[in-house]
């Protein structure tokens, strides 16, 4: 697009929004502000590269679709991030897995990983401007495929779990402090049973010392910050899982934990949204993961939908988009796995926008006043107004591809490098 049109375009939305109370160079200062925690693994389809044959199995998760060309290599995976970067407006973080370590093909079991597999990884950020999170991974492998891992009452699979997350708290306070910033430590397991479960209490008290365990070594909060992610139900744990809401939430709470909200892993009818301000009445800080379920928790790419815009409305509302932690968590191996990653990540930058570009203190005049109509009408006259053309210029302004033009873009990268992919 001409950018003279571009900025023609923007200045009519500026004035539009401007009519409405929104300084809209305000919303774009704060977008900017925002950093994605962008998946590593959508790249490889969560296989990771602890072998060569590294394979995604068991735990509660599974990746569809063949499409050529994902990632085989650390090398690979890291030219696919950074085109991926390369086509997103803003600077944005990396968010990798225990299993994504630098083994030299080398067979290092997750209760031997040590800061020094991540190393090459913390010299690629730095090289690349990024900064780092961290996820342990309880998941994809023997000792995980009973269904247990923290809760186990095997006792040997249950230390063998706690030392594989102590280590990999460790390892995101080595991130944290070469960065210079905090590395946000995410514990997810898939810990439940697929079918009526007696001792349900049994399990999460297990779980619970187990946890206390892992977080009895105390790291620098300058260098690192613990997360903890519930889930409703999985693959093989349709009928209980220890990790549920319930669980981290009052964890969280009475440990001082961040607590994570997955888009999927609550009730189909559940607002997530509608969470964000009860559980700012009580925390500092929150982690999102967002991703797009569709019937259930299946991670599909995020979009611009209804779900997605009312979570980071509901954020900006709170006050609290300073201490929102933006992550994302989807998958798809049925499509082109760098363009996913592209249009996963903007949908969430636009969702972010538009939540940035409401008249709040207008809306809530209204609502004050009890002007009800009055609010429902502003509302609904903001889903018309010029949006498009504010991320239009807030990509043109970062040297970022205009959503026309990302499809060639992926469509060359596909052509000229994963095409050699077999």
């Amino acid at each position: 697009m001409n950018p003279a049109n571009i900025n023609r375009a923007f200045e009519i939305a500026r004035d539009r929004y401007a009519e409405l109370g929104v300084d809209v160079a305000q919303a774009l200062e704060h977008l900017g502000a925002v950093s994605l925690s962008i998946h590593c693994w959508q790249g490889d389809d969560v296989g990771g590269f602890e072998t060569p044959e590294a394979r995604l199995s068991g735990g509660g998760i599974q990746v569809t679709g063949g499409f050529p060309g994902k990632a085989r290599t650390l090398a690979e995976l890291r030219q696919d991030i950074e085109k991926v970067m390369s086509l997103l407006p803003g600077r944005h973080r990396l968010n990798l897995h225990a299993i994504y370590g630098d083994f030299a093909g080398r067979r290092i079991d997750r209760d031997q990983i040590e800061p020094g597999h991540f190393e090459s990884w913390v010299q690629w950020a730095e090289a690349n401007g990024v900064k780092l999170d961290f996820n342990c991974t309880c998941f994809s492998h023997p000792k995980a495929e009973a269904g247990f891992t923290l809760s186990s009452k095997d006792e040997a699979v249950r230390c063998f779990w706690i030392e594989h997350v102590k280590r990999c708290r460790r390892i995101s306070a080595y991130m944290g402090e070469k960065q210079g910033e905090p590395c946000i430590h995410n514990l997810w397991i898939p810990d439940g049973a697929k079918d009526l479960t007696v001792d349900r209490f049994g399990y999460r008290r297990l779980l619970r010392r187990s946890l206390d365990e892992v977080y009895r070594e105390q790291l620098p909060a300058s260098a690192m910050k613990d997360a903890v992610e519930s889930k409703l139900f999985g693959i093989g744990s349709e009928s209980f899982v220890v990790g549920s809401h319930e669980f981290y939430m009052g964890y969280a709470l009475s440990r001082g934990k961040l607590l994570c909200f997955d888009l999927g892993h609550f009730h189909p009818t559940e607002s997530v949204a509608d969470k964000i301000s009860s559980i700012f009445c009580f925390v500092e800080e929150l982690l999102l993961h967002v991703s797009r379920p569709v019937r259930w928790d299946s991670d599909h790419v995020v979009v611009m939908n209804d779900e997605v815009r009312s979570l980071f409305e509901e954020v900006v509302r709170s006050g609290h988009l300073a201490d929102t932690h933006v992550g994302l968590d989807f998958f798809d191996g049925s499509i082109n796995r760098v363009g996913a990653w592209v249009v996963g990540s903007r949908a969430a930058l636009k969702s972010l926008l538009f939540a940035l570009l409401e008249p709040r203190q207008r809306l809530v005049s209204f609502e004050e006043r009890g002007e009800l109509f009055a609010r429902l009408a502003l509302l609904e006259e903001l889903k018309a107004l010029p949006f498009g053309a504010v991320w239009d210029a807030y990509c043109a302004e970062n040297d970022a591809p205009l959503d026309r033009e990302i499809i060639e873009a992926v469509q060359a990268y596909q052509k000229s490098v994963v095409a050699g992919r077999s």
